[in-house]
């Protein structure tokens, strides 16, 4: 589906709107948090550590999945926005270094609800939109999220110069209370949640072993995993780059505006990158060019830096774009929660390992021997998912088999669903008919699994 057909439909601008304002809210309050911690402190380490507890509920997904699998989506994502106008009331109390443990407290809580909300987000696409639309929502939604790093550090770093962390946080209230409001207004037709007959510890595992045996998601879910093990330490790097500029710490949010230029330019080229060359490949794209960013970042001259950040943004929204969508693409609308909680516990081990890690070797080693190691990293990540899984079939659970693996119907080699070879059938049009359909049968009328065996990661 093209992006101005997308757009014209109503139910995807009211989601655009109310995860627009939420996005807003993000930015600012996620790099505020930072920024705070580093002023009470004075500490690069303990600024970085904060997007650890960030991190750190990714651990906990699967729990989160098997309970938005249990329940209609959009009530939930009004719940989890409400809450989270809630949980940053508490920083109104922080007044000196004494008080850090409650700014972690808050992004402990704040990292939670993002698990659950990015999880329910994407079950609630996979049923709003047809299959063919998916690249290009996520590309959206990724472009406007990176347009907002333009502004939304600058505004947070602006506003807490001015009235300080708490100002910011009423306002990251207000964004998310907005968002609750824009998604109250969506009509969507939801099914009804399946009545699961397993233990809860067989429902835990289904998102992990869907993982296992879905070769391609899983090779895309183990090479962002080996990136984020390395770019997570930038949450610390980037506090020593500005402290090398004698620049103060809200200046940050300069380089996060900078970084948020590339970004935007990254998020427009998925739309088309995606179409053209699929998601592994246009996760690929996205490695080599961050990484390719991360080397430039060494040079000590000011323009070159810049240019590495552009490039490292750049790099970012292919990488989540293709992730994503090769996420929906290939688990069914009942299993979206708990798959995507698998994965993003499979790529949040290595990030809060990373994230950790990074604020402690920021006080002990010189930031550009770390660049040299985000450069690597990322590009090993990139030479893996190049050569993996070739000549392997792809299997896919069933739902209602606990898990169980099962080959897909017409199966195709993990080579070909990565991008090495055409898929035996032709890609869905750019327009669906008006009844919705992306072809002439849609995944409910063949089973509830059938329509996404025939997953169409080229």
């Amino acid at each position: 589906m093209r992006l101005a057909a997308l757009l014209r439909r109503s139910d995807f601008r009211l989601l655009f709107f109310g995860q627009a304002l939420s996005m807003f809210g993000d930015s600012a309050m996620l790099l505020v948090l930072a920024i705070w911690v580093k002023e009470l402190t004075g500490s690069n380490g303990m600024a970085g550590l904060t997007l650890v507890f960030v991190a750190l509920p990714s651990l906990l997904g699967p729990l989160g999945g098997w309970l938005i699998d249990r329940v209609r989506r959009r009530p939930f994502l009004v719940v989890t926005n409400l809450c989270s106008a809630l949980s940053v009331l508490p920083l109104l109390a922080v007044r000196s270094a004494e008080h850090v443990w409650l700014i972690y407290a808050v992004a402990t809580l704040y990292g939670t609800l993002l698990v659950l909300h990015i999880a329910a987000l994407n079950a609630l696409l996979k049923a709003m939109l047809p299959e063919n639309a998916l690249g290009s929502a996520n590309a959206v939604l990724q472009t406007v999220k990176e347009a907002l790093r333009l502004v939304a550090p600058l505004t947070g770093a602006a506003l807490y110069a001015v009235v300080g962390g708490g100002g910011v946080a009423v306002l990251d209230g207000v964004t998310f209370v907005g968002a609750a409001i824009a998604l109250s207004a969506l009509a969507v037709a939801e099914p009804e949640p399946v009545a699961r007959r397993e233990s809860m510890r067989e429902e835990l595992l289904v998102g992990l072993r869907f993982l296992w045996n879905a070769g391609p998601l899983l090779h895309v879910t183990v090479a962002l995993g080996m990136a984020l093990l390395v770019v997570g330490i930038a949450e610390s790097v980037v506090f020593a780059i500005v402290e090398s500029l004698g620049r103060p710490p809200e200046f940050v949010g300069v380089v996060v505006a900078i970084q948020g230029i590339g970004a935007v330019a990254g998020g427009f080229v998925a739309t088309w990158l995606i179409r053209g060359a699929a998601e592994v490949r246009t996760v690929v794209v996205g490695l080599v060019t961050f990484s390719v960013g991360a080397v430039m970042m060494v040079a000590p001259w000011l323009p070159l830096l810049a240019v590495g950040v552009v490039l490292a943004g750049f790099g970012l929204p292919l990488v989540l774009v293709g992730f994503v969508t090769s996420l929906q693409r290939s688990a069914s609308g009942p299993l979206m929660g708990r798959v995507t909680t698998a994965a993003y516990l499979i790529i949040g081990i290595p990030q809060t390992v990373s994230v950790a890690l990074g604020a402690l070797l920021v006080a002990i080693i010189d930031y550009r021997y770390l660049l040299a190691v985000m450069a690597g990293g990322t590009a090993l990540a990139a030479a893996y998912l190049l050569v993996a899984g070739r000549g392997r079939t792809m299997t896919i659970p069933a739902p209602d088999a606990g898990g169980g693996a099962q080959t897909a119907a017409g199966a195709v080699s993990a080579s070909r669903a990565m991008g090495w070879a055409l898929p035996p059938a032709p890609a869905p049009a750019d327009d669906p008919p008006a009844t919705g359909k992306a072809s002439g049968e849609s995944a409910a009328e063949l089973g509830p699994d059938v329509g996404d065996a025939r997953v169409r990661q080229r």
